[in-house]
């Protein structure tokens, strides 16, 4: 399966955006699926993960203001980003846990 993400961009603080997450193949067997980030000079790190059933599992930084979601039948993962901070800013990526191939990711920049 692969995953292309788009719906990155440039918002204000406290600005809102919506990624999404396209697959080639179905989702609906993939047991468990996420989106990371990647900030400028800082290590990858798991934003939010979620099962083929809906169990969420959000990192402390963002619980409250982002929302996972899948759509199985369309194969197809969001996120929505509310309150959005500074410290939001990173490429963001969605992939399939445990997963070592990582897609173009899509830039998401908050100003100040």
């Amino acid at each position: 399966v692969q995953l292309v993400e788009s719906g990155g961009g440039t918002v204000p603080t406290g600005g809102s955006l919506r990624l999404s997450c396209a697959a080639s193949g179905t989702t609906g067997s993939i047991a468990l699926m996420g989106w990371f980030r990647q900030a400028p000079g800082k290590q990858r790190e798991r934003v939010v993960s979620i099962t083929s059933g809906g169990k969420e599992n959000y990192a402390d930084s963002v619980k409250g203001r982002f929302t996972i979601s899948r759509d199985n039948a369309r194969n197809m993962m969001y996120l929505q980003m509310n309150s959005l901070k500074p410290e939001d800013t990173a490429i963001y990526y969605c992939n399939i846990l445990g997963n070592s191939d990582w897609g173009q990711g899509t830039l998401v920049t908050v100003s100040s």
